[in-house]
């Protein structure tokens, strides 16, 4: 019942579930430019109780709407809908607030960037079908379609079938028959699950497969299933002319040219023009077409019953081999009687060569599937006719072989006169006369029965004229099929630009987007294989092809299933995943029962194609199983190492490197990179100065990982905000990693500048050693003889600073709280205006160039990278750098010339002073070189025993050395060269004051005089034998805590890598990394 008061009010009443509203109030989300303010408002004089005159058991909600607000005038957030959840490159994409917009007093309000391609405005009648003509006919036809594994191709339902049940009988015909379809509706309920999980598109099996294993696989199968299927057109028109030649040759009207090869060429170029032509003209008229063909292979079918009931008509036919339903014949076909093949094949038959006889009769399943983007709802359409035209044919092909078995015999000569005397003879005792029966075909070949003849359908039905009618319809129907679908198919794939060049058929014309291009090249493929006419030998690939599309269908949902991924949520609940699995593993059999020469060229086939699109690196995010597998291995492999206990043996440098941006210092990047080297962690440091928004801080990352990409440096990035370097890199320190996948070392670089900068920054650079060396971090700082820091000489191409994309604004790389995934197909998406509300409104439209060019990055592709290995660096404006500066900049990149590696291992850290210079020589930068090893001793007299317990130690550690030198006299006075140059080092620092920890006392240089003048001593030893070599590491000076200042410490630094080679102070954190025991 409902119920409308006067006063505009809107009532839902349980009994009637309608709403009706007046027409000047609505309960409605209603975009409004205005706010009328609250206090102007006063409820109706006449308004009345919500229930009045409402019988209680009536669910009536009635509301006074007249002075109610549209809620879109009172919050900007977003109701659900389902427009919110589309692409965001799709014209339904509705534009859902983001966080910023939400959280903020401001937003911004952006302009929508149309797509070109997606903008396209397509002109003409939209036609899409449902489940019934979609996909139970087409699957249907293509079921009962031609058999491509036989020499002489044939249609299995018409020639075929009868010599399966001749070779196994009705009991394993029956079983042959239920193992077929046994594969094919495994395979459909693993379709039926993955066409349901989510909104199918255009591309049929390609789409399901690509979008669940990920591009790899669906490139391989979309290239692959285009080729089969376009060579199957020809076949499909090779096994219409031969049919249409039988029928010729039955009835004595001629031929055209030689009844052979240039008959089926002339005849097949005719239909193939045909079929094209009908394509062009579209698919409504392809679909009528195919119904009629679909009433002919029905109406011959049903002819062939009817005829089996009605017996035969003559003697004839009975010689022939078709006595009738008698319980006799029933009984002989009910067994098995397998013999050799008819023909030049003289092999043995068997359950299993009868199965891959009959098996790609079955292989006609995703023939509805194919053309997804012309259907209504691909998710009802493509499960409900593909497990149906499933059933329907698998009952037919059972019915059909029980009637053969019932009514047929499996040989007979055909001869009348041998008829006649053998029947005679069950009436009579011939005394005087020999004869052969017309059923024994022993030492003879007989041309009738199930064994021999193609044509018993055509002999047992009422009407054989309507036979060849079928078999014309089956041949048809399936070459248009697969001349309609391989091109969808093919666009899809175009699309998506997982090979190069292809992208010129991915356009489409007409409403339909109808792949117009894609029919000319699968009409020019069919045409040259129809003109070769010998494709015996490509035949049984065919077959193997879609067998392997069917694995990876199954495969698929085995894979998405285990990989617990909360985005698999198919609405087909009846699938199970080892069921599934199963499917996969009877397919790859039958793949290998079929032909196993041609099952391990498919399976090289798509191994190929995958290797290939995935060296390419395709820029596509599908979230496929395949990533959801990757997540769940690395979070097991985490957890798992959580409860792996560490081992001298098993220690890897796993380095935090103080880098900012990567971009910014790249030679110290190559250089930790020549440390980790892909075998351990190596994450990049980078503190920021201020707060920005996330959008800021994601494009920031983004940056930073395509630097990593282009520059082939496999590494991660994490970024801090804090206005304190020391706080900042304290942080990352501590929240950098993940269980035991966490740095144990921090590097960083030298800071030249310490002297003529800030001195709060050089106390806070101080400070982040001594956190480090607080959380037992390994310290290594790393000073080059130009420089690490080239952010002010190199200007990287998409590489913006925080403050630059502060400015800009940045709003669409990852926009309105959108994952990355949910990206369109080439990674970018493009933004919708924000709906209105309270807020402050900056309306800006951002810069395509800026967005598309700087804030996405470099392409993640292999011809890409190729292309800026060619100009990896250059200066501001695109300018060539001098190669002085080029060459410091790769200093670390390029391999060096042989010279020595020194290691100054004066203190025990626990051997990572030795351990690293050994793995540099193991990289081919350092291959040439040798370590020369540097330590201290405290007793003259006994230098010789030192240097032979220092090389006795290296040979227990397996570290290979040049030579080891041993210092005696560290102790001895530095020249006052020297320490004239260390004075002027500290002159700006000295004051009698230090309460900020930035001078340095004479109290501090006088209760250090002793470790100031070591230090001193090392550089004099240092110039004398370490001037000249490639490389050189120390272990960096202990600061004690509380004991020594920021510029004395940093003064020691100074002096001990001043005007020397590339310089690595490192500190291990005192816990062992070398061992010698076994």
């Amino acid at each position: 019942m409902l119920k409308m008061p006067h006063t505009g009010k809107l009532s839902i009443s349980k009994a009637s579930g309608a709403e009706m509203n007046d027409g000047n109030s609505r309960f409605q989300v209603n975009r409004v430019g205005t706010l009328e303010s609250e206090d102007t408002l006063s409820p109706p004089p006449e308004a009345t109780s919500p229930h009045d005159g409402l019988s209680p058991n009536q669910y009536t909600y009635v509301y006074d709407t007249r002075y109610h607000k549209s809620l879109g005038q009172l919050t900007r957030e977003a109701l659900p809908a389902l427009d919110n959840y589309r692409d965001l490159l799709s014209v339904h994409a509705a534009p859902r607030p983001t966080l910023d917009e939400l959280h903020n007093a401001t937003y911004t309000e952006k302009t929508k960037a149309m797509d070109e391609e997606t903008g396209e405005v397509l002109k003409g009648k939209v036609i899409k079908f449902g489940w019934l003509e979609g996909v139970l006919m087409r699957c249907m036809l293509n079921i009962w379609q031609v058999n491509a594994n036989f020499e002489n191709e044939g249609v299995m339902l018409f020639l075929r079938l009868s010599w399966c049940v001749g070779q196994a009988g009705i009991l394993e015909g029956f079983l042959l028959i239920s193992l077929a379809n046994l594969v094919t509706f495994i395979t459909a309920f693993s379709m039926s699950a993955v066409s349901t999980n989510g909104q199918i598109k255009g591309g049929g099996i390609y789409y399901m497969i690509s979008r669940s294993l990920g591009p790899e696989f669906g490139a391989a199968i979309g290239l692959m299933f285009t080729i089969a299927n376009s060579i199957a057109v020809s076949l499909y028109i090779v096994g219409f002319c031969e049919s249409l030649n039988d029928l010729l040759k039955a009835n004595n009207w001629g031929q055209l040219i030689d009844g052979g090869s240039n008959d089926i060429r002339v005849i097949g170029v005719g239909v193939l023009v045909a079929i094209l032509v009908l394509a062009f003209v579209g698919m409504d008229w392809v679909t009528r077409t195919q119904m009629f063909l679909l009433v002919v292979l029905i109406a011959a079918q049903v002819n062939f019953i009817i005829g089996s009931f009605i017996g035969p008509v003559d003697d004839l036919e009975k010689a022939k081999g078709f006595p009738g339903y008698n319980a006799e014949t029933f009984v002989t076909n009910f067994w098995s009687d397998y013999r050799t093949a008819y023909g030049e094949d003289t092999t043995k038959q068997d359950f299993w060569t009868v199965f891959g006889v009959f098996f790609p009769a079955v292989t006609g399943i995703v023939a509805g599937a194919n053309l997804s983007g012309d259907l209504k709802d691909p998710a009802s359409a493509i499960p409900k006719g593909t497990l149906l035209a499933i059933t329907i044919t698998y009952l037919s092909y059972i019915g059909y072989a029980v009637m053969m078995g019932g009514c047929a015999m499996r040989e007979a000569s055909g001869n009348l006169t041998e008829y006649n005397l053998t029947v005679y003879s069950e009436m009579t005792v011939l005394q005087d006369e020999t004869f052969i029966a017309y059923d024994n075909c022993t030492n003879r070949d007989c041309e009738y029965g199930l064994y021999n003849s193609a044509q018993v359908m055509e002999l047992i039905s009422s009407f054989g004229g309507l036979i060849y009618a079928g078999c014309f319809a089956a041949t048809l129907s399936s070459a248009i099929a697969s001349l309609v679908g391989a091109p969808r198919v093919f666009q899809a794939l175009c699309k998506d630009k997982l090979y190069p060049v292809i992208h010129f058929f991915a356009k489409g014309y007409g409403a339909n987007n109808d792949p117009v291009r894609g029919y000319c090249l699968v009409f020019v493929i069919s045409l040259g294989c129809l003109l070769i006419a010998e494709l015996n030998a490509i035949a049984p690939l065919l077959s193997n092809f879609f067998l392997m599309a069917y694995t990876l269908i199954n495969f698929s949902v085995f894979h998405a299933s285990i990989s617990h991924s909360p985005g698999w949520r198919p609405a087909f609940k009846y699938y199970n995943a080892w069921v599934s699995l199963l499917g996969c593993v009877l397919c790859i059999a039958v793949m290998f029962l079929l032909n196993w020469p041609t099952a391990l060229a498919t399976v090289a086939c798509v191994l190929s194609l995958y290797l290939y699109v995935s060296y390419r690196k395709p820029e596509v995010n599908w979230g496929s199983s395949t990533q959801a597998q990757s997540f769940n291995s690395a979070l097991k492999s985490i957890q798992d190492l959580n409860y792996v206990e560490e081992h001298v043996k098993n220690y890897r440098p796993q380095i935090l490197v103080m880098t900012g941006m990567p971009g910014n210092r790249p030679p110290l990047i190559d250089f930790a990179y020549l440390i980790v080297k892909n075998l351990s962690l190596m994450v990049c440091g980078h503190v920021v100065k201020g707060h920005y928004s996330q959008k800021v801080k994601a494009a920031l990352a983004r940056q930073a990982y395509s630097w990593l990409l282009r520059h082939k440096k496999k590494g991660f990035y994490t970024l801090v905000e804090d206005e304190s370097f020391e706080h900042g890199a304290k942080s990352i320190m501590q929240i950098c990693g993940l269980g035991k996948l966490r740095p144990n070392m921090v590097l960083m670089g030298y800071k030249a500048d310490w002297v003529k900068g800030n001195r709060q920054d050089l106390k806070e650079y101080f400070n982040v050693i001594h956190e480090a060396l607080d959380m037992h971090l390994a310290v290594g700082i790393l000073r080059a003889p130009e420089g690490l820091d080239y952010s002010n000489v190199i200007e990287e191409e998409g590489q913006l600073t925080p403050q630059q994309l502060q400015e800009i604004k940045k709003e669409k790389e990852i926009p309105r709280n959108q994952s990355e995934s949910q990206l369109s197909q080439d990674g970018t998406s493009s933004e919708s205006s924000s709906p209105p509300g309270s807020p402050k409104v900056e309306r800006k439209t951002l810069p395509d160039q800026v967005v598309n060019n700087q804030l996405v990055g470099f392409s993640s592709n292999k011809k890409s990278r190729k292309h800026s290995l060619s100009a990896m660096y250059k200066g501001p404006g695109g300018a060539i750098l001098p190669r002085h500066v080029l060459s410091n900049i790769t200093q670390f990149q390029r391999k060096q010339k042989k010279g020595t590696i020194d290691v100054w291992w004066l203190y025990d850290d626990g051997g990572l002073s030795i351990l690293l210079p050994y793995l540099l020589t193991t990289r081919k930068q350092y291959a040439g070189c040798t370590l020369r090893i540097f330590s201290l001793t405290s007793r003259k007299d006994e230098l010789g025993r030192e240097q032979r317990n220092m090389a006795a130690l290296l040979s227990k550690f397996r570290i290979d050395y040049s030579d080891v030198i041993v210092i005696p006299d560290i102790t001895k006075k530095a020249e006052d060269k020297t320490k004239r140059e260390f004075e002027s080092v500290i002159a700006e620092f000295k004051s009698d004051d230090n309460q900020d920890g930035t001078s340095i006392t004479e109290s501090e240089l006088m209760s250090h005089r002793e470790k100031t003048n070591r230090h001193l001593r090392l550089r004099e030893l240092l110039q004398l034998h370490s001037k000249d070599s490639t490389f050189v590491v120390m272990t960096l000076p202990m600061p004690r805590k509380g004991t020594v200042s920021a510029p004395l410490y940093m003064a020691w630094l100074e002096m001990l890598t001043r005007d020397m080679p590339p310089f690595l102070l490192l500190r291990g954190n005192q816990t062992s990394v070398l061992t010698f025991y076994s």
